[in-house]
């Protein structure tokens, strides 16, 4: 009987130290989780897609995590330029960037792609391209440069304004002065359709169309709705000419130093971040054409068949300057 005491005594007693221990080894692993407050940073402003994003971003991040993941928010270039912010993920001076593709071609040429004249046909086809092989092969691209791409946000189609008359045809582009952001594939483009280009900053855009610098430019409809170019631009043509995407960036280094938990926690905040852009667009595009239709005297929607064949050249020069294996991906 003595025995049989002694024994149930001895199991309630390492039953008590294992469950002291268990608590206690609990207790030290969630000492030893790291944690962290990030800076993310974008150049457009708090009220954009991009804002939207890191609004949901911060969302998912702090509350996945108990707020062990904290998330500070730094638009309209609070941390720099578009291309200082992409140099700045890397070298730690800010954790979490969305720059566009353009923007990244700076860091590699294939992630221009993108933005190549006609590359998709919708957002279907878009995200099937972002979320499949080439979109894969950004990612291989990006971690050999020393970043971490999350995934790839929407930015909108560019569609033509001009102040001087309708586009119907590739023969209405010539004689125009558009304006273009300084990145190859754009500018061989707007050449190739028998405009002539005007390479501006955006934030100079709205005066130059203004005093007749640049006749027109192109641009998703949220953003021509959004800084008015509606007000001195007459004609709208409706050709999804450019697909812009934003790449969801940060760095390796960091990455690296993410405990598992953290790093789940992190791409899924990014995944429902990027889902936040994709719906934006899908819903965007037919409420601000309804609400730019007053502005302009005439709004067209050209067959493009015409316009793919006056840019094929742009996909032959770029060619030259990419992998061969990457532009089978294109095809």
């Amino acid at each position: 009987m003595l025995v049989r005491k002694t024994i149930g005594i001895s199991l309630v007693l390492l039953l008590m130290v294992s469950l002291v221990l268990f608590a206690a080894g609990s207790k030290d692993t969630q000492e030893t989780l790291k944690s962290y407050t990030f800076k993310l940073g974008f150049n457009t402003t708090a009220e954009s897609v991009r804002g939207e994003m890191a609004k949901e971003f911060k969302r998912i991040l702090e509350s996945e995590s108990n707020g062990r993941l904290k998330v500070e928010i730094f638009p309209a270039e609070a941390l720099g330029s578009e291309q200082e912010q992409i140099e700045g993920v890397l070298v730690g001076s800010q954790d979490f960037s969305f720059p566009g593709g353009g923007a990244m071609a700076n860091v590699n040429r294939v992630f221009g792609a993108i933005s190549l004249p006609f590359l998709t046909t919708g957002y279907d086809d878009a995200h099937s391209k972002m979320d499949g092989a080439i979109g894969d092969y950004w990612k291989k691209t990006a971690e050999s440069h020393g970043y971490k791409l999350l995934g790839f946000g929407d930015l909108g189609f560019a569609q033509i304004t001009n102040a001087k008359k309708p586009v119907n045809s590739v023969a209405d582009m010539r004689g125009l002065k558009m304006r273009s952001p300084n990145e190859p594939v754009l500018i061989g483009s707007m050449q190739n359709l028998g405009a002539s280009v005007v390479t501006l900053p955006f934030t100079e855009l709205y005066l130059a169309l203004q005093q007749g610098v640049a006749d027109g430019q192109f641009n998703p409809l949220d953003a021509i709705y959004q800084t008015k170019f509606h007000e001195v631009q007459d004609y709208l043509a409706i050709v999804n000419i450019f697909c812009y995407n934003i790449n969801f960036i940060t760095s390796q280094k960091l990455w690296n130093e993410l405990d598992a938990e953290a790093k789940t926690i992190v791409q899924k905040a990014a995944d429902s971040a990027i889902q936040i852009s994709r719906q934006y667009y899908i819903n965007a595009d037919a409420k601000y054409l309804d609400m730019l239709r007053p502005y302009f005297k005439e709004i067209t929607q050209p067959d493009t068949s015409e316009f793919r064949k006056a840019v094929a050249p742009v996909y032959e020069n770029f060619a030259k300057n990419v992998p061969a294996d990457f532009m089978e991906l294109l095809k």
